[in-house]
């Protein structure tokens, strides 16, 4: 599953490399939220340790990649374009940018439940998935309501020079899990390490 590039939420034609790169990204990270989903599922069955370990380094992901580049140049390049030129989205917008500071402070608490259940055990296991769960809603409906309301005003309220600045910036973004963009090679080593430990059908490790 995570090897695999996933459809975005809207399936359009794109203008610009931006936007596409955003629906990438969305992609890469829906797919990874629902292959974390699958792992809780799963649970630690017979070897814990890679348990831990591949959902460890799938919030590391969601954290770093998502929360310190993409969210990061939405907020400050895209919606305040986005604001002035069709004010009528400024609700969503603020919404959304709620959600990219609560989500940092949510993805930093799933961080220590996990380290709980793993180190304190099986009665910490429930908070963990009941709170994994939200999250994953909630992260859900955020690329949602950008994919539905924000980038479409986008595309037709923006000028040339808005796409210029914004696509040259968003093609700096190189996220491993979309498959696209040059690597960083620290996001392809954890990329790797996600895909390789992660057990199959989720990733390419052993079931």
């Amino acid at each position: 599953m995570l090897a695999c590039h996933h459809e975005t939420f809207l399936e359009t034609v794109i203008k610009h490399t931006s936007l596409q790169i955003i629906r990438d990204e969305h992609s890469s990270l829906a797919a990874m939220l629902r292959s974390m989903l699958m792992m809780v599922e799963r649970g630690p069955t017979d070897n814990p340790q890679q348990f831990f370990d591949v959902l460890r380094a799938m919030l590391f992901y969601i954290d770093e990649f998502p929360g310190r580049l993409h969210s990061p140049k939405e907020s400050t390049l895209l919606f305040p374009r986005v604001v002035r030129a069709a004010p009528s989205v400024m609700d969503a917008v603020a919404r959304l940018e709620d959600d990219h500071a609560n989500g940092e402070k949510a993805v930093h608490e799933l961080q220590h439940l996990l380290l709980a259940w793993e180190l304190l055990g099986e009665t910490r296991r429930p908070a963990f998935v009941e709170q994994c769960k939200r999250y994953v809603e909630f992260y859900q409906e955020h690329m949602r309501l950008e994919e539905t309301l924000i980038l479409p005003e986008a595309e037709k309220t923006l000028t040339d020079a808005d796409w210029q600045e914004l696509d040259a910036a968003f093609e700096k973004n190189c996220d491993p899990l979309s498959g696209k963009y040059p690597l960083d090679p620290a996001y392809a080593s954890l990329f790797t390490r996600i895909v390789t430990k992660a057990p199959a059908p989720i990733g390419l490790g052993e079931a």
